[in-house]
């Protein structure tokens, strides 16, 4: 019976699941404490009509962003451009409604903050910093200015030799052949 060390990629995916593991036990928890409070300042029925009230809110606003949303991206691929900004405010938005589905002030918090249009930027910026970093992360490295790892001189990769066998032009860029079809 061998035991074998853990994959660096696995290793590296542990911290992530055990903080959302983390988050996932302690939510519930202190969603219970911040309802309990309010409840105490406001009342039942106010908390219960405030916690309805924000979900209600918070799911039309999100249907109306995710609308604009896919609006924005439809163009940005019909143009031609990348449509980084679009698919990550599309992912915002989706995280932010299950956020709104959960009952409590503190997840209804965190999804406004995912999607309202003018606290979302910062929430883009930050995602799609996350994101970066851990694809450089596992790429290997930060890329330096010019495309190349520091500390990497150029031309530094592998070389490989070889020679030409068929110094022929290919078919477009040969003016002596006749045009097909005759």
């Amino acid at each position: 019976m061998s035991t074998t060390a853990p994959s660096g990629s696995s290793a590296r995916r542990r911290p992530v699941l055990r903080w959302v593991l983390l988050a996932l036990v302690l939510l519930p928890l202190v969603e219970i404490a911040v309802l309990v409070a309010v409840g105490r300042s406001i009342g039942l029925w106010w908390t219960l009509f405030l916690v309805v009230a924000v979900a209600v809110l918070g799911t039309w606003l999100a249907r109306r962003e995710s609308s604009r949303t896919y609006r924005a991206l439809q163009q940005a691929l019909s143009s031609g451009r990348m449509p980084a900004d679009e698919v990550t405010d599309a992912i915002l938005l989706t995280v932010g409604g299950l956020l709104l589905l959960l009952p409590g002030f503190v997840s209804d918090v965190l999804a406004l903050i995912l999607v309202l249009p003018f606290t979302r930027p910062a929430a883009r910026r930050l995602l799609q910093a996350l994101v970066a970093s851990r694809a450089l992360t596992v790429v290997g490295g930060p890329v330096g200015p010019g495309g190349r790892r520091p500390g990497r001189p150029p031309g530094a990769g592998t070389v490989i030799d070889g020679e030409i066998v068929d110094e022929h032009p290919p078919p477009w860029e040969d003016d002596t052949r006749p045009p097909l079809g005759r």
